[in-house]
């Protein structure tokens, strides 16, 4: 259940995690909308994709407590439990990543990976350039159209995540009175009254 807040403020993002999201943010927008017409833009966005990408898993495990994934990975039986709550007003508040927006963490990261892997493979075969072009030169054909329709897929798969991403924290937001996108921003979120030690870690 939603709990009683105060008006201490505590540090759950680091800076780290804040400026990858928003480069990750910048970057997708710049890679989906300049497909096709601005193929230099298009690549380095991609690029620049894949390396928040690959900053990511390791942050992941070496990052501060609330950027691990050991602090917001459960089971598919906790993670829809807890949209179950959340479709019925009753989730709780989770100072962290709550176990959908966890899920959702993951998803994105898998796609966007998938993404960029295929539209290196697509770089390699339309435009003889990229660490695969050796790879995709030897293959047949068909492998390039199947990376190219795959890379698309993906692509739209994850501009559907992330509104259904925006979605949840919107809901969030309104369901536990915070401002999640400030959070974002400032790195900081109102503590819960109960909050442990380890919440309050800067």
């Amino acid at each position: 259940m939603t709990t009683e807040n105060t008006d201490k403020q505590i540090k759950v993002w680091d800076l780290p995690i804040r400026l990858f999201h928003w480069s990750l943010v910048v970057a997708f927008a710049l890679a989906y909308l300049s497909e096709d017409d601005f193929m230099s833009l298009h690549t380095l966005a991609g690029y620049t994709v894949g390396g928040l990408i690959a900053f990511r898993l390791v942050w992941g495990f070496i990052g501060s407590h609330r950027a691990r994934f050991s602090d917001f990975i459960h089971s598919p039986v906790t993670v829809f439990a807890y949209l179950q709550r959340v479709l019925s007003f009753r989730a709780e508040r989770y100072v962290g990543h709550n176990p959908a927006g966890g899920a959702m963490v993951i998803a994105l990261l898998l796609s966007l990976a998938v993404t960029v892997v295929t539209g290196i493979a697509v770089y390699g075969v339309e435009q003889s350039a990229g660490p695969l072009v050796g790879l995709m030169a030897s293959m047949p054909h068909f492998i390039g159209t199947v990376a190219e329709e795959v890379h698309e897929l993906f692509a739209n798969l994850t501009l559907l995540l992330v509104v259904l991403h925006v979605t949840g924290v919107l809901v969030a937001s309104f369901q536990h009175g915070e401002n999640l996108i400030r959070a974002m921003f400032n790195g900081k979120k109102q503590a819960p009254y109960f909050s442990k030690a380890d919440d309050l870690e800067v």
